[in-house]
């Protein structure tokens, strides 16, 4: 419970430099983004279930091991989660892609649903869901919402950057949910920002700033 992993290693920590950066155009961003995401991919996919099974190698018969248990499904949230899919479909070219569209209220500042397409059989699936900022943590709980209520049972975060404030948030409410992240930063400034974190993810990544 109340699990969260940082992927400290050297290759995603000195990607996640640059992308820091304010002078990294879209192009690199987009470029580390994915490159990022598929190194977390490796921690985040490290306990998938194997099985045993017979082959036949140029050489000789063997015992050899795959991939048993729950298909996975990668649900970005609109906008800036496209561009950790990617990523992950390089790792796991089967999994299937659903997205959450969310966008905040200006009046009440609390996330509201335009759109959600998840593959029908999401209940069955190790939902992986991600976005690169996990901030005020309420999308990330609004989004874990909608996937609870079509189905969806075995949920796992996948953030680049975090603030202490939205892992909270979401162990607060979903407790079950664990967290991977290649950084946990400092704190929210006044405008919910996460601070030192990198800007507007959707902004940089789309080059819309």
């Amino acid at each position: 419970m109340n699990k969260v992993t940082v992927t400290d290693h050297p290759l995603i920590q000195h990607k996640l430099t640059l992308m820091r950066k304010q002078n990294t155009g879209s192009k690199d961003f987009r470029e580390l983004l994915t490159e990022i995401t598929m190194l977390m991919g490796y921690e985040v996919t490290k306990d998938l279930p194997l099985g045993d099974v017979e082959i036949e190698t140029p050489v000789a018969k063997m015992t050899a091991k795959e991939l048993t248990g729950k298909k996975l499904a990668i649900v970005p949230i609109l906008r800036a989660g496209i561009g950790m899919v990617d990523g992950l479909i390089n790792l796991i070219p089967a999994a299937k892609v659903g997205h959450i569209g969310l966008y905040r209220d200006p009046e009440t500042l609390q996330p509201v649903e335009y759109y959600c397409k998840l593959p029908q059989d999401i209940g069955e699936r190790e939902v992986l869901l991600v976005d690169p900022m996990l901030a005020t943590g309420g999308s990330s709980v609004a989004a874990i919402q909608l996937l609870r209520e079509k189905g969806a049972k075995n949920i796992r975060m996948v953030n680049l950057v975090a603030a202490p404030e939205g892992i909270a948030e979401v162990h607060k409410v979903y407790p079950d949910v664990d967290i991977y992240v290649a950084a946990v930063d400092e704190r929210l400034n006044e405008h919910k920002y996460i601070v030192p974190g990198l800007g507007d993810a959707g902004d940089r990544l789309f080059g819309t700033k």
